[in-house]
């Protein structure tokens, strides 16, 4: 271990500097459950691996995704520190690494080891440099969400001009990054929220039309003049799925990209033909992050997109590393609108 080095060395060895922390801070499960098994505890810090920096963390993101992880829907190991999308600074490098330095600014989405954490590991080839004009609180909220837009409408089903699309959960994290990208490609956005409140949060960002969810297909084909629209994006799931179906044109396509109400039924494809034809897929990030390429594509419109501000984020709530399970909480009977944080 090289604890002071010049670049070259960088290159060739870990870098790990003399004023590191020898533990850190971080929020785990020790085995599946409900909010109350997740908990603070101090582990030593990890030193990265070849290829991997180890970040400080400034913010790191909450997504369903971890409380799945918590409940055991998603299989983990335990004890289990949840976490995949955070922001910060480089505190140490691994070997091989030439792309980044020790203080250099750097968000990730995936690949990243327990961000619920004052440290975290990221591979080099999956962590994205932020630029000096976006705060770590933005890149720590923009990149799963953010990603998630931008792969929804322009990879999963591109959307073109003058299009109707539905998209769930108006006022959520996705839902109001959605609307706005959306918008900016020139579509008509019918969203669906649960409440007046989040209603005016939609609307806010941009969407042409705020449905409640009861007998919202009705209302989505009403609209449409019973014509249906050629995109459904749900979020959802198991409560909106048929309504959903239901929204969509002939040969329309309904985008599954999650369960925040529950996980679907399996499907009768035969019940795909019955309704028109209709296509159903269920994609998930990682399958839309590839490569460099797609990754460069996908983050510099974004950043670009902040940068020029024709996109927003909107953050919900900060909470403390501690309090990581009320996040939680919160995100899952959907108490907050827009993206949720910690902090160390």
């Amino acid at each position: 271990m090289v604890r002071f080095g010049t670049l070259s060395a960088m290159a060739e060895q870990t870098v790990f500097p003399e004023d590191l922390p020898g533990s850190m801070t971080v929020t785990q499960a020790e085995q599946a459950g409900g909010i109350e098994v997740l908990r603070s505890a101090e582990v030593p810090v990890p030193e990265p691996g070849r290829g991997q920096v180890l970040v400080e963390t400034a913010a790191a993101g909450v997504n369903f995704i971890e409380t799945y992880q918590r409940s055991g829907v998603y299989p983990v190991t335990y004890p289990f520190t949840p976490g995949s999308e955070g922001a910060g600074k480089v505190a140490a490098i691994g070997e091989g690494v030439e792309k980044f330095s020790v203080g250099d600014r750097v968000c990730t989405v995936e690949s990243a080891t327990g961000t619920y954490a004052t440290h975290f590991l990221v591979d080099v080839g999956r962590a994205v440099r932020i630029p000096e004009n976006i705060t770590f609180e933005q890149a720590a909220a923009l990149p799963l969400q953010g990603v998630t837009a931008h792969y929804l409408i322009n990879s999963a089903y591109r959307v073109s001009t003058g299009q109707t699309v539905l998209t769930h959960a108006g006022a959520g994290g996705v839902g109001q990054l959605l609307t706005q990208l959306l918008k900016a490609k020139g579509a008509r956005v019918i969203t669906t929220t649960s409440s007046a409140e989040k209603a005016e949060v939609a609307q806010a960002a941009g969407a042409d039309y705020v449905l409640g969810y009861d007998g919202f297909a009705d209302k989505v084909l009403e609209l449409t003049k019973d014509e249906g629209v050629p995109v459904v994006y749900d979020g959802v799931g198991r409560d909106t799925f048929e309504g959903s179906m239901r929204s969509l044109a002939v040969r329309g396509t309904l985008v599954l990209f999650g369960g925040a109400s529950g996980q679907v039924p399996p499907l009768d494809l035969q019940e795909l033909n019955r309704r028109g034809g209709l296509y159903v897929t269920r994609p998930s990030i990682n399958w839309y992050l590839r490569n460099a390429e797609e990754r460069a594509w996908r983050f510099s419109e974004l950043f670009a997109a902040l940068s020029d501000r024709s996109l927003e984020i909107s953050i919900g709530a900060t909470y403390p590393l501690a309090d990581a399970g009320q996040a939680q909480d919160d995100l899952e009977n959907r108490r907050t609108t827009g993206k949720l944080l910690l902090t160390p």
